[in-house]
Formats: C-alpha cells, sequence, structure tokens
C-alpha cells in the first residue's frame, strides 16, 4: 500500500512539472499576441519656401496731417457749416466771422486811395505848370522843389494806401474759414455766436487719416540690421489691428528712422506710412507692426504643432521610411503664420509627426493611415505664408 502511495505521489508531481513547464513554454506566445499595436500619429512635410525676415512691434496710429483751426481775424462767430466728426475737403468752408468791420475797412482804404489819387493829379497839374513856365527865373527853385516833392508824397500815399485795400482785403477773406486740408473734423471748440480773437482761439481740430502713420519703436540692437536694409532700399511694413489675423495685415512702407536712440528705453523710433481710404485705422489706436527685413531662400518650414520642448530644448519627431520615429533636437526660427522655420535638425521632405507625438518613443514603430492625409493642411498654412508676406 505504502508503495503504490508512493507511485501515485511520484506520477502527480511528474505530471504538475510537465504541466507547469507546458504553461512556461506558451506564456511568452501569449505575451506576444497581447502586445499593443504601434502608436498611431499624424504627419506633415517639411517644405522649403522663401520667407522674410521681421522685427514684430506694437505701434499706434497717427494721423498724417493734424492742424487746429485758429482764425486770422478777430470778431462774433455767425455761421458753422460742417458737423462735428465729419470728412471736410480741402477749401471747405467751415466757419464765418462777422465781414461787416472788415468790408467797412475796405471800404474806407480804398476812399483814401481816391483821395489820394485826387491830390496826386493835383500835385502832378500844379508841377506842369511850373514846368511850362517859359522863363525859368520867373519862379523860384524852393517852389519849384516843393511842387515836385507834393508829387512824390502823393505817389507815396496812393502805395500805402494800395497796400492797406490789400490788407483789408485779406482780413475780409480771412473771414470765411476754410479746411485747409482734406480730413476729419473733430469736436468743434466754438459755437455760432462766440466771439473768437484772431491767432488765439481755436475752432476746430483736423486730422488727415489717409495715409496713416503708424508710429512704432525697434530694440537698440535691431538697428545696425535695419540700417543695413534701409541703405539698400523702402522697407515694407504690415500693419493690422490685435484682433485680426497676421493675413490681414495691410502693407505700409518704413519712410522715418529718428536719429538718437532713446536713452531711458535703449529704444529708437521708427514711422510707416499705410494707406487708409477706408478709415480703417484710427489715430492713437494701438496696432501690431511687423517691420520685413530681408528674405531667407528655401527656409526649411514645418506646422508649429510639430514642436515639441524638453529639458534639452525643442525637439521633433521625424519618421523614417520603414515607419521608425526618430527625435531630431532642432533650432527655431521665426514663427511664418501657422508654419515655423527650422533652421537645423530637420531638412525639406522629412514626414515629421503632427499629432500622437505623446505615445511615440526613439526608435519605436508608429502607425499612419495615410502618409500623405496631412498634404492639405500643410498646403493651407502655406497659402497663409503667402497671402501674409506675398511670396
Amino acid at each position: 500500500m505504502n508503495r503504490f502511495s508512493s507511485w501515485i505521489g511520484i506520477s502527480l508531481a511528474t505530471g504538475a512539472l510537465a504541466l507547469g513547464g507546458c504553461k512556461q513554454a506558451e506564456a511568452p506566445a501569449q505575451q506576444q499576441a497581447g502586445a499593443p499595436p504601434a502608436p498611431l500619429v499624424t504627419l506633415a512635410v517639411a517644405t522649403a519656401h522663401d520667407v522674410p525676415v521681421y522685427i514684430d512691434a506694437i505701434g499706434n496710429g497717427g494721423a498724417s496731417d493734424s492742424v487746429t483751426i485758429t482764425p486770422q481775424v478777430s470778431g462774433l462767430i455767425t455761421q458753422r457749416h460742417f458737423e462735428d466728426g465729419a470728412d471736410v475737403k480741402k477749401d471747405q468752408l467751415l466757419f464765418v466771422i462777422d465781414p461787416r468791420p472788415y468790408q467797412a475797412q475796405l471800404d474806407l482804404a480804398e476812399a483814401q486811395l481816391a483821395s489820394n489819387q485826387a491830390a496826386l493829379d493835383l500835385a502832378n497839374i500844379q508841377l506842369k505848370r511850373y514846368q511850362d513856365v517859359p522863363d525859368s527865373r520867373a519862379i523860384s527853385a524852393s517852389d519849384y522843389d516843393l511842387r515836385k516833392n507834393a508829387v512824390d508824397v502823393a505817389r507815396a500815399q496812393i502805395l500805402a494806401s494800395q497796400a492797406a485795400i490789400e490788407t483789408a482785403k485779406l482780413n475780409l477773406e480771412y473771414c470765411s474759414i476754410k479746411s485747409p486740408l482734406d480730413g476729419r473734423a473733430g469736436r468743434r471748440m466754438q459755437d455760432v455766436g462766440n466771439v473768437a480773437v484772431g491767432m488765439q482761439t481755436g475752432l476746430l481740430s483736423l486730422q488727415r487719416l489717409d495715409p496713416m502713420y503708424v508710429n512704432f519703436t525697434i530694440a537698440e540692437k535691431d538697428l545696425p540690421e535695419v540700417q543695413k536694409e534701409m541703405a539698400a532700399g523702402i522697407l515694407k511694413t504690415q500693419v493690422r489691428l490685435p484682433s485680426e489675423t497676421p493675413e490681414q495685415g495691410r502693407q505700409g512702407a518704413l519712410e522715418f528712422l529718428d536719429n538718437s536712440v532713446q536713452q531711458t528705453t535703449g529704444t529708437v523710433n521708427l514711422r510707416a506710412t499705410v494707406p487708409n481710404a477706408d478709415h480703417h485705422f484710427w489715430p492713437g489706436q494701438f496696432v501690431q507692426v511687423r517691420l520685413v527685413l530681408s528674405t531667407i531662400k528655401s527656409a526649411v518650414l514645418i506646422p508649429t504643432e510639430c514642436t515639441q520642448i524638453s529639458q534639452k530644448g525643442p525637439f521633433v519627431y521625424v519618421v523614417t521610411a520603414d515607419n521608425t520615429s526618430e527625435l531630431h533636437e532642432v533650432t527655431l526660427g521665426q514663427p511664418q503664420g501657422g508654419m515655423i522655420v527650422i533652421t537645423s535638425g530637420v531638412k525639406a521632405g522629412d514626414r515629421v509627426v503632427l499629432t500622437g507625438q505623446m505615445m511615440l518613443q526613439p526608435g519605436g514603430k508608429v502607425r499612419t493611415e495615410d502618409p500623405t492625409a496631412t498634404a492639405p493642411a500643410n498646403a493651407s498654412a502655406q497659402s497663409t505664408l503667402t497671402q501674409e508676406h506675398g511670396s
């Protein structure tokens, strides 16, 4: 009985060992069959395009001409011919100052001229009589000189009267106050019935809105590059409102570079001119300014979403022809719309991971539904770049 029990025990132990060996042999196969699939990613193809080098700044709009209308003569304001905030044209009548006192001055000057002309005629007649005397000894030299002097005085008085008439005409003309430019009126400073003092009382502020000035600053370190590019030609600018996208920027031209650096801020003042026929920009309004300096030929571009940041700096995942992911440390250039310039680490034609980076490991396999699926998005980003910079 004991021998039989021992045989049974040995048989059970041998079977258990055999069963354990079978399970250990099957485990790797089962583990391999249950391995997670390679992560699914979408790709973008790095492209090469000419892109601009630029400086971004915050500026503010300013009127290209700003005038405070001030009367040149004093008097009662009798008429107003505009509405506050209206667009006015050059030589449009704005105010009228009571012209009657100045008309009276003109009439008086004209009457004085007539009187002086009569005096000159009489002086000429008397001088001629002295000249026609047959015997020159019949008149004294002093009497002759007096008659000749009377003619000269009368002529001088006529010149003075003519000058007084011109002054009176100017003053009468100044009673009609006209716009010196095409612009937009502000709020009037005086109403009809007020008395304006010549050369002192402000009546109205006018500002020319087309073209518009855009004032902005750059850092002192950027000054040499700006000077270099200005010497080569006119620099272009792109100006937009803060609420607008970069592709909505309007092109202008840099026309002014200040002659000194502001010591307190280390910046330099610049000014661009932008067409503004539709009054899109407004004086005093903050705007985004992009000063385009030069163009980089065949720069490598990828969508901004492709880039990642680690402790070592920016990097991207590049997928090889056999769908293996490679981590490439990159050097970033300037953004260009929805894309960014890569100065090192990626070359044109590389397939760069656009989405799905979180599941990747360097050297691991990836799955892509369609390697060209991101081409339309990439083309759209390039279209934005082309619209924004005209390249």
